[in-house]
């Protein structure tokens, strides 16, 4: 109990930190820091799906990119308002990602990797060709911004606080999952598949919901993304998007909601603090990715776990034993 209080007080101050940080930000590091809490709130989704779950999907942003252009749609060419379209975007994509599970969740591995992948370049390919509802290439412009009680988050610093009150309701709602007895049923699934089923728990049932549950997080990410960037075009959602959404998950900690939030926000903000190293950006940043996977296999979470640091203690100890027997030898 003393333990859950010291975590909760130090969540608490992160949130104050957090809260307070545009105040000491221009306009483009708050762009920047909305786009990692948006990414943030999709990447606490496909933990549902990968890390708690063990499904290996590369559709995540075709959720997100389908709750966008809903919301486009709704707003530029039918005069919706934007918290109606947005309601009818996120049951949308819940449903769509519902159909999809229940026919491609009975394959696994790497079977299910790519049927997914080929759902995700589907999706861009009906967003770039259907030219009279989704504008094609050139996407849709024009979205309103939202409101909340007659206040416009039409500036970077208000959606910022908007957005960070969003991820901290869905990360608080996604922990409460996690310590359920359906996020045990999801880690069950994954640990071993065959054994639950034995249980006589629904297995595919289980694998649909945790899809459309993540596909739900995705959703209201890419109503955020409609709103704060006010343009949705095919390339903001394409597959490539899913596998970095992946990566943020992996270099952040697969099956942890903290480490989804770190996931997003290194990687999100990695690339601009390289710019400086001009065209070798890429090259750096790719390195660093996989120095961190390397060294800290199970992501930046483990940083923040005792455990991670007496297993580098013992390796090192090892190492020294090792180099000192062989000097001993010979």
């Amino acid at each position: 109990m003393k333990m859950k209080k010291s975590q909760l007080l130090c969540g608490l101050a992160v949130l104050v930190l957090a809260a307070l940080l545009p105040l000491f930000m221009q306009g483009y590091g708050n762009r920047l820091m909305n786009t990692a809490l948006i990414s943030a709130i999709a990447v606490i989704g496909l933990n549902f799906v990968f890390g708690y779950a063990g499904l290996i999907s590369l559709a995540h942003a075709a959720f997100v990119g389908i709750a966008a252009y809903i919301v486009a749609i709704l707003t530029t060419a039918h005069g919706w308002s934007p918290w109606l379209a947005a309601l009818l975007a996120i049951a949308a994509t819940c449903l769509c990602a519902y159909i999809a599970g229940r026919i491609l969740l009975r394959l696994k591995g790497h079977y299910l990797a790519l049927a997914t992948l080929g759902l995700n370049v589907s999706f861009t390919i009906v967003a770039s060709n259907w030219l009279d509802v989704t504008g094609g290439t050139n996407g849709i412009s024009g979205i309103p911004s939202l409101s909340l009680a007659g206040v416009p988050l039409d500036d970077e610093r208000s959606f910022y606080w908007f957005a960070l009150a969003v991820l901290t309701l869905l990360a608080g709602l996604a922990t409460r999952v996690r310590h359920s007895h359906a996020g045990r049923a999801l880690m069950a699934v994954r640990d071993d598949e065959l054994a639950t089923a034995m249980t006589g728990l629904p297995v595919t049932r289980i694998k649909v919901a945790a899809f459309t549950l993540g596909a739900a997080y995705a959703a209201v990410a890419g109503c955020l993304f409609a709103f704060h960037i006010r343009f949705v075009s095919p390339e903001d959602f394409n597959f490539s998007h899913s596998i970095i959404y992946l990566a943020m998950l992996i270099v952040g900690g697969e099956g942890s909601i903290v480490g989804a939030v770190l996931g997003a926000v290194g990687v999100t903000l990695l690339p601009e603090l390289l710019r400086g190293v001009g065209n070798a950006y890429m090259l750096v940043f790719g390195v660093l990715v996989l120095v961190i996977l390397v060294v800290l296999p199970r992501g930046l979470i483990s940083l923040a776990q005792p455990a991670t640091y007496r297993g580098l203690r013992r390796r090192q100890g090892t190492g020294a034993a090792t180099a000192g027997h062989g000097g001993r030898s010979s």
